[in-house]
Protein backbone atom coordinates (compact mmCIF):
# COMPACT_ATOMS: atom_id res chain seq x y z
CA UNK A 1 0.00 0.00 0.00
CA UNK A 2 1.11 3.56 -0.90
CA UNK A 3 -0.54 6.53 0.72
CA UNK A 4 0.69 9.97 -0.42
CA UNK A 5 2.21 12.33 2.52
CA UNK A 6 2.88 16.04 1.95
CA UNK A 7 5.17 18.04 4.73
CA UNK A 8 3.99 22.05 4.77
CA UNK A 9 5.42 24.42 6.85
CA UNK A 10 2.65 26.96 8.18
CA UNK A 11 1.84 30.00 9.67
CA UNK A 12 4.77 31.19 7.43
CA UNK A 13 5.86 32.05 3.94
CA UNK A 14 9.47 30.74 4.90
CA UNK A 15 11.17 27.71 4.36
CA UNK A 16 12.07 26.37 7.88
CA UNK A 17 10.33 28.51 9.59
CA UNK A 18 6.85 28.21 11.56
CA UNK A 19 5.18 24.69 12.16
CA UNK A 20 5.67 21.46 10.34
CA UNK A 21 2.71 19.25 9.77
CA UNK A 22 3.06 16.05 7.70
CA UNK A 23 -0.44 15.80 5.84
CA UNK A 24 -1.48 12.13 4.80
CA UNK A 25 -4.71 12.27 2.19
CA UNK A 26 -6.74 8.96 2.65
CA UNK A 27 -8.78 7.38 0.67
CA UNK A 28 -10.75 5.02 3.53
CA UNK A 29 -9.59 5.02 7.21
CA UNK A 30 -6.33 3.35 8.48
CA UNK A 31 -6.58 1.71 11.93
CA UNK A 32 -5.85 3.82 14.22
CA UNK A 33 -2.71 1.93 15.80
CA UNK A 34 -1.46 2.66 11.85
CA UNK A 35 -2.28 6.03 12.23
CA UNK A 36 -0.08 6.43 15.47
CA UNK A 37 2.83 4.36 13.87
CA UNK A 38 3.16 7.14 11.05
CA UNK A 39 2.84 10.37 13.26
CA UNK A 40 5.51 8.54 15.23
CA UNK A 41 7.56 7.55 12.32
CA UNK A 42 7.07 11.29 11.01
CA UNK A 43 8.12 12.62 14.65
CA UNK A 44 6.22 16.09 14.30
CA UNK A 45 4.73 17.61 16.65
CA UNK A 46 1.26 16.44 14.61
CA UNK A 47 0.29 14.97 11.77
CA UNK A 48 -3.08 15.38 10.20
CA UNK A 49 -4.76 12.46 8.32
CA UNK A 50 -7.64 13.48 6.04
CA UNK A 51 -10.52 11.34 3.82
CA UNK A 52 -13.53 13.17 1.70
CA UNK A 53 -16.80 12.38 2.57
CA UNK A 54 -20.11 13.97 1.29
CA UNK A 55 -18.49 17.16 0.14
CA UNK A 56 -16.28 18.14 3.00
CA UNK A 57 -13.69 15.91 4.45
CA UNK A 58 -13.08 14.13 8.01
CA UNK A 59 -10.10 15.41 9.57
CA UNK A 60 -8.24 14.05 12.73
CA UNK A 61 -5.04 14.44 14.17
CA UNK A 62 -1.97 12.80 16.02
CA UNK A 63 1.17 14.35 17.83
CA UNK A 64 3.84 11.48 17.92
CA UNK A 65 2.45 10.38 21.11
CA UNK A 66 -1.48 10.23 20.81
CA UNK A 67 -4.54 11.87 19.04
CA UNK A 68 -5.98 14.94 20.25
CA UNK A 69 -9.18 16.87 19.72
CA UNK A 70 -7.82 20.26 18.02
CA UNK A 71 -4.62 21.29 16.02
CA UNK A 72 -4.59 24.73 14.47
CA UNK A 73 -1.21 24.65 11.95
CA UNK A 74 -2.07 20.91 10.65
CA UNK A 75 -5.52 22.34 9.98
CA UNK A 76 -4.13 24.90 7.81
CA UNK A 77 -1.43 22.40 6.47
CA UNK A 78 -4.78 20.18 5.52
CA UNK A 79 -6.17 22.77 3.40
CA UNK A 80 -3.32 24.03 1.76
CA UNK A 81 -2.57 20.46 0.18
CA UNK A 82 -6.62 20.15 -0.30
CA UNK A 83 -6.53 23.62 -1.86
CA UNK A 84 -3.15 22.67 -4.45
CA UNK A 85 -3.39 19.36 -4.81
CA UNK A 86 -6.49 17.98 -4.24
CA UNK A 87 -9.58 20.10 -5.60
CA UNK A 88 -7.05 22.31 -6.82
CA UNK A 89 -8.03 26.17 -5.96
CA UNK A 90 -11.24 24.99 -3.63
CA UNK A 91 -11.57 28.27 -1.30
CA UNK A 92 -13.97 27.40 1.21
CA UNK A 93 -13.18 24.20 2.68
CA UNK A 94 -14.82 22.14 5.92
CA UNK A 95 -13.67 19.74 8.04
CA UNK A 96 -15.44 17.45 10.19
CA UNK A 97 -13.22 17.16 13.47
CA UNK A 98 -13.76 15.50 17.27
CA UNK A 99 -14.15 19.77 17.80
CA UNK A 100 -16.83 19.71 15.73
CA UNK A 101 -17.29 21.60 12.17
CA UNK A 102 -14.05 23.93 11.40
CA UNK A 103 -13.76 25.53 8.59
CA UNK A 104 -10.54 27.44 6.17
CA UNK A 105 -11.19 30.03 3.50
CA UNK A 106 -8.44 30.27 1.35
CA UNK A 107 -7.62 33.66 -0.63
CA UNK A 108 -4.12 35.50 -2.13
CA UNK A 109 -1.97 33.21 -0.04
CA UNK A 110 -3.28 33.41 3.41
CA UNK A 111 -5.65 30.58 4.95
CA UNK A 112 -8.23 31.50 7.90
CA UNK A 113 -9.01 29.18 9.92
CA UNK A 114 -12.57 29.46 12.62
CA UNK A 115 -12.22 27.91 15.61
CA UNK A 116 -13.90 28.25 18.72
CA UNK A 117 -13.09 30.60 20.96
CA UNK A 118 -12.14 29.31 24.53
CA UNK A 119 -12.15 32.07 27.11
CA UNK A 120 -10.18 31.47 29.82
CA UNK A 121 -11.12 32.08 33.45
CA UNK A 122 -8.53 33.57 36.17
CA UNK A 123 -7.08 31.16 38.60
CA UNK A 124 -4.53 30.66 41.30
CA UNK A 125 -1.05 29.80 40.04
CA UNK A 126 -0.04 26.57 41.07
CA UNK A 127 3.45 25.67 42.77
CA UNK A 128 4.07 23.20 39.63
CA UNK A 129 3.38 26.00 37.07
CA UNK A 130 5.88 28.45 38.49
CA UNK A 131 8.43 25.95 38.92
CA UNK A 132 8.21 24.07 35.80
CA UNK A 133 8.28 27.75 34.11
CA UNK A 134 11.29 28.64 36.65
CA UNK A 135 9.51 32.17 36.77
CA UNK A 136 6.15 33.63 38.53
CA UNK A 137 3.65 35.03 36.33
CA UNK A 138 1.54 37.81 37.11
CA UNK A 139 -1.89 36.43 36.16
CA UNK A 140 -2.57 32.72 35.53
CA UNK A 141 -5.64 31.96 33.85
CA UNK A 142 -7.30 28.32 32.73
CA UNK A 143 -8.94 26.86 29.69
CA UNK A 144 -7.86 23.67 28.21
CA UNK A 145 -4.30 24.85 28.67
CA UNK A 146 -3.40 27.14 31.26
CA UNK A 147 -2.63 30.74 30.44
CA UNK A 148 0.09 32.11 32.20
CA UNK A 149 1.10 35.95 31.70
CA UNK A 150 4.26 37.61 32.02
CA UNK A 151 4.77 41.52 32.02
CA UNK A 152 7.48 41.92 28.92
CA UNK A 153 8.25 39.64 25.73
CA UNK A 154 12.03 39.57 27.01
CA UNK A 155 10.24 37.28 30.08
CA UNK A 156 8.95 35.18 27.34
CA UNK A 157 11.72 34.81 25.42
CA UNK A 158 14.51 33.94 28.24
CA UNK A 159 11.74 31.20 29.83
CA UNK A 160 13.70 27.78 30.18
CA UNK A 161 10.82 25.41 31.07
CA UNK A 162 11.47 22.64 33.31
CA UNK A 163 9.69 19.99 30.93
CA UNK A 164 10.27 17.21 33.73
CA UNK A 165 8.07 19.24 36.06
CA UNK A 166 5.33 20.74 33.88
CA UNK A 167 4.54 17.12 32.83
CA UNK A 168 2.67 17.16 36.55
CA UNK A 169 0.77 20.56 34.96
CA UNK A 170 -3.22 19.55 35.04
CA UNK A 171 -4.08 20.41 31.77
CA UNK A 172 -3.42 20.00 27.88
CA UNK A 173 -0.56 22.44 27.99
CA UNK A 174 1.30 26.15 29.24
CA UNK A 175 0.97 29.20 27.48
CA UNK A 176 2.93 31.88 28.38
CA UNK A 177 2.01 35.32 26.86
CA UNK A 178 3.02 38.75 27.38
CA UNK A 179 2.27 42.35 24.61
CA UNK A 180 4.45 42.35 21.91
CA UNK A 181 6.87 44.79 20.72
CA UNK A 182 6.80 44.64 16.45
CA UNK A 183 3.13 42.59 17.67
CA UNK A 184 0.31 42.96 19.69
CA UNK A 185 1.32 40.07 21.67
CA UNK A 186 3.54 37.64 21.87
CA UNK A 187 3.51 33.65 23.15
CA UNK A 188 5.00 29.93 23.51
CA UNK A 189 3.30 26.84 24.23
CA UNK A 190 4.39 23.63 26.08
CA UNK A 191 3.08 20.98 25.99
CA UNK A 192 5.11 17.53 27.28
CA UNK A 193 2.52 15.86 28.52
CA UNK A 194 1.61 14.90 24.56
CA UNK A 195 4.91 14.44 23.77
CA UNK A 196 5.47 18.27 22.87
CA UNK A 197 7.89 19.74 24.55
CA UNK A 198 7.34 23.24 22.92
CA UNK A 199 5.78 23.68 19.97
CA UNK A 200 7.04 26.20 16.89
CA UNK A 201 3.59 27.60 16.41
CA UNK A 202 0.19 26.47 18.04
CA UNK A 203 -3.50 27.71 16.20
CA UNK A 204 -5.11 25.97 19.12
CA UNK A 205 -4.06 27.85 22.16
CA UNK A 206 -4.89 30.91 19.81
CA UNK A 207 -8.71 30.30 20.51
CA UNK A 208 -7.86 30.85 24.43
CA UNK A 209 -5.55 34.10 23.66
CA UNK A 210 -7.19 36.19 21.07
CA UNK A 211 -10.29 36.76 23.51
CA UNK A 212 -7.85 37.17 26.71
CA UNK A 213 -5.89 39.82 24.43
CA UNK A 214 -8.83 41.39 22.60
CA UNK A 215 -10.66 42.03 26.02
CA UNK A 216 -7.46 43.64 27.47
CA UNK A 217 -6.13 45.80 24.40
CA UNK A 218 -9.77 46.65 23.49
CA UNK A 219 -9.17 46.07 19.60
CA UNK A 220 -10.97 43.10 17.15
CA UNK A 221 -8.02 42.62 15.32
CA UNK A 222 -4.60 41.32 16.40
CA UNK A 223 -1.32 40.44 14.70
CA UNK A 224 0.67 38.14 17.07
CA UNK A 225 4.07 36.35 16.66
CA UNK A 226 5.19 33.22 18.69
CA UNK A 227 8.47 32.99 19.87
CA UNK A 228 9.41 29.28 19.73
CA UNK A 229 12.83 28.89 17.47
CA UNK A 230 11.38 28.49 14.12
CA UNK A 231 9.12 31.44 15.09
CA UNK A 232 5.31 32.08 13.18
CA UNK A 233 2.61 35.03 12.57
CA UNK A 234 -0.84 34.70 13.00
CA UNK A 235 -2.99 37.45 12.05
CA UNK A 236 -6.34 37.12 14.16
CA UNK A 237 -9.91 38.47 14.59
CA UNK A 238 -12.18 37.68 17.90
CA UNK A 239 -15.80 36.97 16.41
CA UNK A 240 -17.20 36.54 19.45
CA UNK A 241 -18.40 32.74 20.33
CA UNK A 242 -15.46 32.08 17.68
CA UNK A 243 -12.13 33.32 16.18
CA UNK A 244 -10.24 33.79 12.93
CA UNK A 245 -6.62 32.65 13.11
CA UNK A 246 -5.03 33.27 9.58
CA UNK A 247 -1.93 32.56 8.36
CA UNK A 248 0.48 31.55 4.95
CA UNK A 249 2.38 28.03 4.26
CA UNK A 250 4.52 27.18 2.17
CA UNK A 251 5.59 23.27 0.62
CA UNK A 252 8.78 21.38 2.10
CA UNK A 253 8.12 18.10 0.36
CA UNK A 254 5.61 15.35 -1.21
CA UNK A 255 6.39 11.70 -1.30
CA UNK A 256 4.72 8.38 -0.71
CA UNK A 257 4.53 6.27 2.26
CA UNK A 258 5.02 2.45 1.58
CA UNK A 259 3.10 0.26 3.97
CA UNK A 260 2.77 -3.91 3.85
CA UNK A 261 -0.13 -5.29 2.62
CA UNK A 262 -2.70 -6.65 5.16
CA UNK A 263 -2.82 -3.49 7.25
CA UNK A 264 -6.45 -3.67 7.84
CA UNK A 265 -8.55 0.12 7.15
CA UNK A 266 -11.57 1.02 8.26
CA UNK A 267 -14.60 2.96 7.23
CA UNK A 268 -15.27 4.48 10.45
CA UNK A 269 -17.18 8.08 11.28
CA UNK A 270 -15.63 10.85 13.59
CA UNK A 271 -19.65 10.83 15.06
CA UNK A 272 -18.28 7.66 16.97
Amino acid sequence: MQLPIYQVDAFTDQLFKGNPAAVVPLKTWLDDATMQKIASENNLSETAFFAEKEGMYELRWFTPAEEVDLCGHATLAAAFVIHHFINHGQRNIEFQTRSGVLSVTAENGLFTLTFPAKKAVKTECPDVLAKGLGKIPLEVYKADDYLAVFETEEDIRSLMPNFEVLKKVDSRGVIVTSAGKDADFVSRFFAPNIGIPEDSVTGSAHCTLVPFWCEKLNKKELLAKQLSARGGTLYCTDMGRKVNIAGKAVLYFEGKIYLKCGIPSLNISLTR
